[in-house]
This record gives structure tokens, sequence and C-alpha cells, in this order.
């Protein structure tokens, strides 16, 4: 499937900031579930941006503002080809020891509540375990935008039972790693294959199970990912996958952020 993206983000700064500088994962990797055919980033400053892999892989670019500025936009878009591999990930490049992925964060660290969830599934597949946990998850968790943050932890979205899709895949993280397998958190798009665009930043998480290596879960909508998803970054949680990270010099205490994703699917021309 041809799925063409436009991801637009807008800060707004309440005084001028004399100097920012910001990483910009919002490059997806072509492997062999997905193949970039065209993408571009503009934003000030990207002509002169450093690009490079970061410690988990992903593609990034460092951006810097030396002058004064008080309004950035950054607009990422392109189209990307998928494939349906049954959520299995092959072909990227992988930087990190898969070891990596079993680290605790404060946004995954486990509580009694996530212990008590991973002790109610008891099978031996790994794979088994891993969609009854997806199932647990999604019935613990309703879907409400607004119930959640960018800081809420695992344990408090599982507590309070509800959250959206980043609070599915952080609760998923910290359980596959209670059960002793690496995991690790990934951002990206999702096509919901409705006639008009679809509005669709979204997030999964992927186990690395033996031999198959790292399969994807989405707890939120209860699937495998398919030809349906875009992948653009992975971490050990939110914060180290997030697509836009930085810092600045000045710009007062207020900042309004405005995002926008739209997702299309594209005819495929012969």
């Amino acid at each position: 499937m041809l799925v063409s993206i436009e991801h637009v983000t807008r800060y707004s700064l309440s005084a001028p900031a004399s100097y920012s500088i910001q990483c910009l994962r919002l490059t997806p990797p072509s492997f062999d579930a997905q193949q970039v055919a065209s993408w571009t980033i503009e934003t000030p400053g990207i002509d002169d941006a450093v690009r490079f892999r970061d410690c988990f892989g992903n593609i990034a670019h460092l951006v810097v503002l030396p002058e004064l500025h008080q309004e950035i936009e950054i607009v990422a878009r392109g189209t990307v080809e998928t494939r349906d591999r049954a959520g299995r990930v092959r072909g990227l490049v992988e930087i990190a020891p898969v070891r990596v992925y079993k680290r605790e964060t404060a946004k995954t660290a486990p509580d009694a509540g996530i212990r008590e969830l991973c002790a109610g599934i008891a099978v031996d597949d790994p794979i088994e375990r891993m969609h009854m946990l997806m199932k647990a998850v999604n019935e613990r968790v309703d879907y409400v935008v607004g119930a959640t943050h960018v800081h809420t932890s695992a344990a408090d979205a599982l507590k309070d039972g509800k959250g959206v899709c980043q609070d599915h895949a952080h609760i998923f993280i910290s359980a596959a790693r209670v059960m002793g397998l690496p995991a690790r958190y990934v951002n990206g798009y999702f096509f919901t294959a409705s006639d008009e665009p679809s509005e669709a930043h979204h997030a999964w998480a992927e186990v690395w199970i033996g031999a198959l290596g790292w399969l994807g879960f989405d707890p939120a909508n209860m699937i495998c990912p398919t030809e349906n998803y875009v992948r653009l970054a992975c971490g050990l949680d939110s914060g180290s996958a997030t697509p836009i990270r930085g810092t600045r010099r000045g710009g007062g205490a207020e900042e309004v952020l405005d995002v926008t994703v739209e997702v299309q699917q594209q005819s495929v021309q012969q």
C-alpha cells in the first residue's frame, strides 16, 4: 500500500528565543515492511542540519537556530510503500544490543499492579503470551483522550484504567520486561482505511522473541502492525523515541504547541 503523510508541528513562544537546538526523529526508515518513496523535512535551519543515527538506530537531524525567533514550524511529508509482515520486523539498522531493551525507565517501571497483570498470564509459548498480554492491556485500559499526559507512567495509567496509545504501549512494554522479554516503544503513523484523510500519529510496542526477532504488538487496536502502519522511531519509552526534542535560550515560560497529522492512501501508478 502506498501511503502519503503530512506531519506539521508549530511552536509559538510568548517571547523571542535567541537560540534553539532540536533533534528531529521525523524520517521513517526503509526496511522489510516499508520502503520510503519520497520524504522531506521543511523547517528553518534544516539545510545545515546534521543527519545521524541515534543510539537506537533512528534517523535523526540536529537543527540549530542561532538567531531570534518566536515561532517554529516543522513540516515532514512524503510517501511510503508498506507491506503486511504480520508484525515481524526485519531489515532495520540495529545499533543497541537487544539486552538494552530490558532496561526499566521512569515511564515503564513496574509496580504491584503490573506484576499482578503478568501473573494472570500463565502460558509457555511467548507469542501466545504476548497476544494474551495485548488483550489484557486493551481490556484493562479504556482509550480516553486527555486522561493522561506525556509524563504519565505505565503504572499510573493501569491504575486509572484510562489512557491513549502511548499508555497502552508503556504498560505492555513494562509487563513484557517483567516477563523477561526485551521490549521497546515505537511511534509512527496509522492509516485507518477511511475515505477521508486520517489524523493518526500512533504508538505501539515491539518484543524480542528468540529466533523470530522483533515482533510488533498494538494493544490500542489489539492487532499486530499491518500495511496500515508506518514506523518512524523507537526507544526505551516515549521519551527516547519522541519525534521532536529540543531546548532553547529565552522564549518565555509559555509555549503553545499545535500538531496535525494526515495519513492517506495513494493510488499506485502502473
